[in-house]
C-alpha cells in the first residue's frame, strides 16, 4: 500500500447517507454507486483515497489498529467503544440524542431496576454518577420489546425522532447526551501522513457545521 493512500472507514446504515453527502460536498469525487455498491473496499479512480464500509460499532476499532487511517462514527460508539483514537471534528450530521425510556407511569416502580441496552458501558457510568443500583442486560437489536414484554424496566438507547418510541407506548424517562458523527484518526497514521491528513480535515471543517474539536 502506498505511502501516500489514505484509507477511511465508512459506517453502513444510519450514518453512511449523510457521511457521503458531507464528503461530496468537501470534495470527495465519491461514485454515484458507491451507496449502493456490495463491495466492501472501494477505491477512487483519479484519488488517492481507499473506502472501506464497516459496521458503525467496528469502525474505531479498525482505526485503532490501523487497519485504516481515518474513520466516521457516532460519539455514542465512541463512548462505548473506548478505542485509543485521535477524535478531531465534531461533523454536526446524523443528530440524535442518548436517553432513558420506557412505559408511561413505569418509572421508579422497583429500587432495583433491570435495564435493556445496547450501551452497557454508557448505561453503567450514568446510573453509577447517579448512585443507582442497575442490573444491565444487554441487547443487540428491537431494544424497545425489552419494557413492553417485562424483561426489563427500561431501556437505555439512541433517539432520533422519538417516532419509534411513540409507536411503540414508550415514553423518555431522561436525555443523557446528546449525539452526533466524528471524524477519528489513527495516532501513528496521523503522525506518518500528518500533511495529507491535515488537508482532509481542513477541507471538512470548511464545509460542515460542525467544529474542529482537538486531538482527544
Amino acid at each position: 500500500m502506498k505511502d501516500s493512500l489514505i484509507t477511511v472507514a465508512m459506517p453502513k446504515g444510519r450514518i453512511f447517507g449523510d457521511a457521503c453527502r458531507l464528503l461530496r460536498k468537501a470534495g470527495f469525487a465519491l461514485p454515484e454507486t458507491f451507496e449502493t455498491t456490495r463491495k466492501l473496499i472501494f477505491d477512487l479512480e483519479d484519488e488517492p483515497f481507499r473506502f472501506i464500509l464497516a459496521k458503525p460499532v467496528d469502525v474505531p476499532t479498525y482505526v485503532e489498529y490501523g487497519a485504516v487511517d481515518i474513520g466516521i462514527a457516532g460519539k455514542d460508539v465512541l463512548l462505548e467503544s473506548g478505542r485509543d483514537v485521535y477524535e478531531v471534528v465534531d461533523l454536526g450530521i446524523s443528530k440524535c440524542h442518548m436517553a432513558v425510556a420506557g412505559l408511561p407511569g413505569h418509572r421508579g416502580v422497583h429500587p432495583f431496576l433491570k435495564i435493556a441496552t445496547k450501551y452497557p458501558h454508557i448505561a453503567s457510568d450514568y446510573y453509577r454518577k447517579r448512585g443507582e443500583q442497575v442490573e444491565l442486560i444487554a441487547l443487540n437489536g428491537s431494544i424497545e420489546l425489552a419494557p413492553i414484554v417485562g424483561l426489563a424496566d427500561a431501556i437505555v438507547d439512541i433517539v432520533s425522532t422519538g417516532r419509534t418510541l411513540k409507536d411503540n407506548g414508550l415514553v423518555e424517562y431522561d436525555r443523557l447526551m446528546d449525539i452526533s458523527s466524528r471524524l477519528i484518526v489513527n495516532p501513528v497514521s496521523y503522525r506518518m501522513k500528518k500533511q495529507a491528513i491535515d488537508r482532509i480535515i481542513e477541507k471538512i471543517i470548511g464545509i460542515t457545521e460542525g467544529t474542529k474539536i482537538g486531538m482527544d
